[in-house]
């Protein structure tokens, strides 16, 4: 890789960590670009998942102490989150991903029609607690999830906030909150396990952690200083555009 090409990998990477705290996606954008400097894919996957795991620290660090993460339930969703992760990881070794866009596309498609039917879902502070089927389906949520974000995490932190907000009953900031601290437990399990395989460029991987974990603190601060009413803005149209961008890209593929 020359010079110029890993400067343009930081350079998109930065940006992105900083959009993706709010939007999440970001190895819809990451992973395609590393393909495109001809990165092997299951390497490319590996090393934007050690990247991913500090970006998701550096993205979490901002919000401790604000009391928007639900401690109450942590424990359930991070045993959920390390059990699907694991199965994911161990999906990439056997699975080609070239069947994934198809599915990724029609997933956010389904947060986007979530979104706009749902207008103050996210927007509005609710003091009223979710149902007990809601609350099943906000577990089996970050179980099902966790397995697709141990595999590729392309578009998972986006659909877990929807699923949040919806079956939890959280405002965006507290979705974004807590999937940004769930998905470090879902990037490092599935990292730890690419290491293990040997399929991590060590030295890429450092340079683009670095660069995404202070992007995602960058990004975080940005989340606090916003209203839920213009994070819900930023997610729906960012949403929009990557289902639309993934669904052309899969079937240009066909």
């Amino acid at each position: 890789m020359t010079a110029t090409q890993l400067l343009l990998l930081i350079t998109i990477f930065f940006i992105t960590s900083i959009l993706s705290v709010i939007t999440g996606s970001t190895s819809l954008i990451t992973v395609p670009v590393m393909l495109q400097l001809s990165i092997e894919p299951r390497t490319a996957l590996a090393t934007n998942m050690l990247a991913l795991t500090f970006m998701s620290i550096g993205g979490t660090l901002p919000f401790v102490g604000k009391k928007v993460i639900d401690i109450s339930r942590l424990p359930i969703i991070i045993f959920l989150t390390l059990l699907g992760s694991i199965i994911g990881a161990l999906l990439v070794l056997v699975v080609p991903s070239k069947s994934m866009p198809l599915i990724i596309s029609i997933f956010i498609i389904a947060v986007a029609i979530f979104s706009i039917s749902n207008r103050n879902a996210g927007i509005i502070s609710t003091i009223e607690s979710p149902s007990q089927i809601a609350e099943i389906g906000g577990y089996v949520a970050t179980f099902v999830l966790g397995v697709y974000g141990g595999f590729f995490s392309g578009g998972y932190v986006t659909m877990l906030t929807a699923a949040y907000v919806k079956l939890f009953r959280m405002t965006f900031v507290q979705a974004i909150a807590n999937t940004k601290f769930i998905n470090i437990f879902s990037s490092l399990i599935a990292t730890i396990i690419f290491f293990t395989q040997g399929i991590v460029d060590y030295k890429l991987g450092i340079i683009l952690s670095i660069t995404m974990f202070i992007g995602g603190i960058i990004g975080s601060r940005v989340v606090l200083r916003l209203s839920n009413i213009w994070l819900r803005r930023i997610f729906l149209t960012t949403v929009i555009a990557l289902a639309l961008k993934t669904l052309f890209d899969s079937v240009a593929l066909v």
